[in-house]
């Protein structure tokens, strides 16, 4: 297992790393597709929506019907629920709850200076493991940390990965993997930065939850892709555009409908194929009622496929 990193070093050895990789080979496992080649298989990206863009005051079951209904096949558990529901929401419906977004990961850091904010993250992280095993999932999407003006880089990288190791034994004997999100922490901003923070556990437990639209503000989804490889574990679907952004501010880039936006779908598309990507596909937009969830599946069709 690769030493942590203290904060003398960390700057110089992420730049040598960096620039290592520049100049080597791309940043891909030698199982993924060649550039260029087509997939071994069609493509399959599975749609799935987050379990807070449901609206209504209907119960769990009839909630989970309608979305089957409206053509999803999965759901994100983003909050807690009642396990029991779930289940019997599940069975009735045929939705599958693929995976569980942890908690708390926002409103207690896993790269927090105070030891005891970090302890609670860490037993949110576990019982969104123990929930997202319940449900039948197998993974827990993970906001790794925050990097900010009180909370130097190099102390959120290493606080954040000493935490997360602490989850892994629970992660293994449950069967859950804990994939890391891309998200506007101020962390992991490149995907090079990205594929070696998970390469370091060396553990088949981690690895990405990729969100498309979070990159467009600063990059470019299908660059990501090809970096990062199998290393995604799944994908968040949303918009971005930076119209929207440059008139209104980074934020209003996220009101961009699925497929009005500067994603380019065909290259993001393309990309996964090239790294052999099937999986789950997990909207993660405005969501609503029975109507305003049956638009966002059909606008997923669109850009899918």
């Amino acid at each position: 297992m690769s030493a942590p990193l203290d904060r003398r070093n960390f700057l110089g050895q992420a730049t040598a790393a960096l620039a290592t990789a520049a100049t080597a080979a791309p940043l891909v496992l030698s199982s993924a597709t060649p550039a260029g080649a087509a997939p071994d298989k069609p493509r399959k990206i599975r749609k799935a929506v987050k379990y807070s863009m449901v609206g209504g005051d209907a119960p769990l079951v009839e909630k989970f019907k309608m979305l089957k209904e409206v053509g999803f096949e999965g759901i994100d558990m983003d909050k807690p629920a009642d396990h029991a529901e779930v289940l019997k929401a599940m069975d009735a419906s045929g939705l599958k709850v693929h995976g569980v977004v942890d908690y708390v990961h926002w409103a207690k850091p896993l790269s927090h200076p105070d030891a005891q904010v970090r302890a609670e993250g860490l037993e949110g992280l576990k019982t969104s493991l123990r929930d997202c095993k319940a449900y039948g999932g197998d993974t827990v999407l993970l906001v790794v940390g925050i990097c900010n003006k009180e909370i130097s880089y190099a102390d959120a990288y290493q606080r954040s990965q000493a935490e997360i190791r602490k989850a892994l034994p629970l992660a293994g004997e449950l069967g859950i993997k804990i994939a890391f999100e891309n998200v506007w922490n101020m962390m992991l901003l490149s995907p090079l930065e990205m594929a070696r923070f998970i390469d370091e556990f060396e553990s088949p437990l981690v690895g990405a939850y990729f969100d498309v639209g979070n990159i467009v503000n600063y990059g470019w989804p299908e660059h990501w892709i090809r970096t990062l490889g199998k290393r995604i574990m799944k994908l968040d679907i949303k918009e971005y555009s930076r119209g929207l952004r440059d008139k209104q501010g980074p934020y209003a880039g996220f009101g961009a409908e699925l497929g009005e936006g500067d994603c380019d779908w065909p290259a993001v598309l393309k990309a996964l194929d090239e790294i052999g990507y099937t999986g789950w596909g997990t909207a993660e937009v405005r969501g609503g009622d029975k109507a305003r969830l049956a638009e966002i599946s059909m606008r997923m069709d669109k850009i899918l496929h």
